[in-house]
């Protein structure tokens, strides 16, 4: 296991965890439409074992200019989380102009697992991408020349040594503001190569601890509700920030608990949110 975010389940409670996670997501999901973000939830399919399918923004990404990408997934029981239906709903109301499948390079042993690996600073076009099993050097370089993206890539490990699996479990770029945990880039190179792409492209860098990543600070996201910008976090991402972090983040803080979630699935609020960027028909 890669994720040393997760802790496994023993079988004879899974039922329960299993129970407990999805009061957690639909309380969620209640929270988020009560700010007044638009929520599409798309049910697990029947008889297909799909426990990560809570993490959809591994698998696929959606675009300014029409553009739906599908990921090579490194664990081969995340694949089958796949479903062309997500794109039939999305076609509904989106226009969806043309889609690029990556899910060939599983073969080839690349992998990148959309923004959970590929933190997008949209506006100035730039992935920051941190390595590891799931996010390889030759997948991100080829993602970033096909969709005409810089990539901003460096190591990071949690304060137990191990790799950091996902890039946004360590950083969230907002339009105004970036949450990162600059101790994990160990290299001082890059760590001054990323600190400096953060403040050359005009975000005030609000600084995490390994204590506030493990508990899912940095997995945050900027979301835009009726009322302007908000940031959306679990609870307990929330509570390891301190006030002037909070304050910081210049924008209301939506947040709900999702202690089975985050503990046994190993991710948190903001791998729960596949953003929609298509535009409207």
């Amino acid at each position: 296991m890669d994720n040393h975010f997760q802790s496994v389940a023993q079988p004879e409670d899974q039922r329960a965890i299993a129970a407990a996670a999805v009061k957690e997501f639909d309380a969620y999901v209640e929270t988020l439409r009560s700010a007044g973000l638009r929520i599409t939830v798309m049910e697990d399919q029947d008889a297909v074992s799909t426990p990560d399918s809570v993490f959809p923004n591994n698998w696929f990404s959606t675009h300014e200019d029409g553009l739906y990408v599908t990921y090579p997934m490194y664990w081969p029981q995340r694949r089958i989380e796949r479903r062309e239906d997500v794109l039939e709903v999305l076609d509904q109301d989106h226009a969806i102009k043309r889609t690029l499948s990556l899910e060939h390079w599983e073969s080839e042993g690349r992998f990148l697992e959309g923004t959970g690996s590929l933190v997008l600073d949209r506006q100035h076009k730039i992935a920051y991408v941190c390595f590891s099993e799931r996010a390889t050097k030759e997948a991100i370089e080829d993602w970033c020349d096909a969709m005409d993206y810089k990539p901003l890539t460096f190591n990071a490990f949690d304060q137990r040594g191990g790799v950091i699996y996902h890039t946004n479990v360590m950083l969230a770029i907002g339009t105004e503001v970036a949450l990162v945990c600059l101790d994990a880039v160990t290299d001082p190179g890059e760590k001054t190569k990323l600190t400096e792409s953060l403040l050359l492209t005009g975000k005030r860098i609000i600084g995490l601890s390994y204590d506030q990543v493990d508990n899912f600070g940095g997995n945050a996201l900027e979301v835009q509700t009726p009322d302007g910008p908000a940031w959306v976090m679990s609870s307990r991402a929330f509570h390891s920030l301190d006030p002037a972090q909070r304050e910081a983040l210049g924008a209301p803080i939506i947040h709900a608990p999702l202690p089975a979630i985050e503990k046994y699935g190993g991710g948190s609020a903001r791998c729960m949110i596949s953003e929609i960027f298509l535009p409207k028909k």
